[in-house]
């Protein structure tokens, strides 16, 4: 591997692997109940999974995966850094609107750093098509709670330039969502037919030596 791209890159691959936890844990705290706090905590989760699925393209530089997953990996990565630096700017703007408010319970911490340790280290040793569908799976994932959580942030937004913006990032993150599930179940049953007719070549080859 590369070693000038190499700590950059494996802080992707850590990131693509704890899409529903951020690379240092949040201490626990009471869980959020409704208002500002609820719009507060799903501002700072919202922007720290696009935070960090804007570096996941990354892996391009050490994954061989197909144009089609390369290229959806990339917008991926573009929609989500866009989403992103737009929650910074609302921040930026609006001091009562803080994007560090990540409070969840210990055992929910705990758990999602478990995830994150597993799926770092399938994407680490896994290449060709099971890395592929690997990625794939993940960020239906990580595209599935970046939709919802900016659904809730959106309905209890009271600024309505802010809420419009939020549908707009869910909108954005459920499309690519769709896109993603129908490439993953394209590859899945591509990898299912090549793996019977390699097991129908295999039998046809022990047959002619049977036989012979």
């Amino acid at each position: 591997m590369n070693t000038r791209v190499s700590l950059p890159l494996l802080a992707a691959m850590f990131s693509v692997g704890c899409f529903l936890t951020g690379c240092q844990s949040p201490k626990a705290a009471p869980l959020i109940q409704s208002g500002a706090s609820l719009r507060n905590n799903c501002y700072s989760l919202l922007h720290q999974l696009l935070d960090e699925q804007k570096d996941v393209s990354l892996l391009r530089f050490i994954k061989f995966e197909h144009s089609d997953v390369k290229t959806l990996v990339k917008r991926i990565a573009t929609t989500s850094g866009t989403g992103a630096k737009l929650l910074e700017e609302f921040a930026k703007d609006d001091p009562s609107l803080p994007l560090d408010d990540i409070r969840l319970p210990s055992g929910e911490l705990a758990t999602r750093d478990a995830i994150a340790s597993t799926k770092e280290k399938d994407l680490l040793s896994q290449t060709g098509n099971k890395f592929e569908l690997t990625l794939l799976l993940t960020q239906t994932e990580a595209l599935s709670y970046a939709w919802h959580l900016a659904k809730v942030a959106r309905e209890n937004e009271p600024q309505a330039g802010r809420a419009r913006a939020l549908a707009g990032i869910g909108e954005d993150m459920e499309g690519l969502y769709h896109e993603v599930f129908m490439l993953l179940l394209t590859k899945s049953k591509s990898a299912a037919t090549n793996s019977i007719q390699a097991q129908s070549h295999e039998h046809g080859q022990a047959l002619a030596q049977i036989r012979q």
